[in-house]
């Protein structure tokens, strides 16, 4: 028979990836403590691995690129539907259309307590085509309406989007947490002796979803520039299109960089750690983030970071002192602080002990964890007393 009273908290968000990668530490650590926990995303093959964990996953249908008011409309309806449905103690949300549309559900269902993480503003808020233009005025009154409620907390992920909402009063300050990124696993992403099969060239590595957005024409061209000026080195690229981000990389796009040889296509990878522990320098030249995952991860084993100056990227690495930041969208700059590192092993290695440092200090995910679970408690949502002792 079902415990009514047992505590059920629902983590939504616009992809099973997403869960997956980013908060499947929290998701375990509150079924430690004994709470339901409800995982509800569109259906992708990162399904199937959350099953497996043993978390109750259900399908939320929601278009990632749809602009379309009714189907809009259904998957507030939907997401209405699966609140009233569930009755959860609690709901977070991850990616603006969840954050939306969930917090309308929310309020609809009488949902009391909402947890919104604004992980990035994302390619609204990026792009500069007349549809993101058209709906950035609606967005921000969308995220007026529903973020100021008394009992919906909003979490940040760095203080230059913080500052944004609260500079066009989309937020109530007392009402906000900054908790910088979902955090990184210190024992999986921790430095490596050197493996005998390290390539015998320095090896540069961009690693993301393949976003125009990240800055990967750039970091090609930044390729071609060093290439050109005869650097000897390996330039690869982890990761795949993300065909529902209207910011994807085309296949044809890919196709002639596989042809012209300037950078190798690693596709994806299982174990990132992998090409990391094989890396010399992690690049990263995004025009905007939440907190970059990847550059927690290389900066945990030890790697120089370059990477661009903007929100997110900033709170990653401390200029001169565990890598480089360039002005985005600046090729030539980003190639230059790259060739700085593949010359001088010595800064490397310095500013690599000055990474691990860092995220030693601030980015240990269990500590993400529990400042997150801290954030429920302040609206209602009481876990055992003995929480902060249970380790995942």
């Amino acid at each position: 028979m079902e415990n009514k009273n047992r505590l059920k908290i629902l983590l939504v968000a616009n992809t099973g990836w997403y869960l997956y990668n980013f908060r499947l530490p929290l998701a375990r650590f509150l079924r430690l403590q004994g709470i339901e926990v409800v995982l509800v995303s569109p259906w992708d093959a990162y399904v199937e691995r959350l099953e497996a964990e043993g978390f109750r996953w259900i399908q939320l249908r929601l278009s990632r690129r749809s602009i379309n008011p009714l189907v809009e409309l259904l998957t507030i309806a939907h997401l209405t539907y699966i609140y009233l449905r569930e009755k959860p103690s609690a709901v977070h949300h991850f990616t603006i259309k969840c954050v939306l549309y969930g917090t309308i559900g929310a309020k609809l269902s009488r949902t009391r307590a909402v947890v919104n993480a604004v992980t990035g503003l994302g390619y609204i808020f990026i792009s500069t085509e007349w549809k993101a233009r058209i709906l950035q005025p609606i967005i921000r009154f969308l995220y007026r309406q529903i973020l100021t409620a008394r009992r919906v907390r909003v979490v940040f992920q760095n203080m230059d989007d913080l500052q944004a909402f609260a500079d066009r009063k989309l937020i109530v300050p007392d009402r906000t947490v900054l908790i910088r990124s979902s955090g990184v696993d210190l024992k999986r992403f921790s430095p490596r002796p050197s493996h005998p099969d390290a390539p015998p060239a320095p090896v540069v590595l961009f690693a993301a979803r393949l976003l125009v957005d990240k800055g990967l024409i750039e970091y090609v061209e930044a390729a071609r520039i060093l290439k050109t000026k005869g650097v000897c080195a390996t330039f690869q690229i982890a990761g795949v299109p993300d065909t529902g981000n209207p910011s994807s990389i085309s296949e044809t796009t890919l196709e002639q960089w596989r042809r012209e040889g300037a950078v190798d296509l690693l596709g994806y990878v299982e174990k990132m750690e992998n090409p990391i522990a094989l890396s010399t320098v992690v690049v990263l030249p995004s025009y905007r983030e939440g907190v970059p995952r990847i550059l927690l991860e290389a900066a945990a084993m030890g790697k120089p970071l370059v990477a661009t100056d903007v929100p997110g990227c900033r709170e990653v690495v401390i200029p001169g002192e565990n890598g480089f930041l360039v002005p985005v969208k600046n090729a030539r700059l980003l190639a230059n602080a790259i060739e700085v590192l593949l010359k001088d092993p010595d800064l490397c290695k310095a500013m690599g002990d000055a990474g691990r440092e860092k995220v030693l200090r601030e980015f240990d995910d269990q500590d993400v964890v529990r400042r997150t679970v801290k954030v429920y408690e302040v609206i209602g949502v009481r876990l055992s007393s003995d929480m902060a002792a249970t380790e995942q």
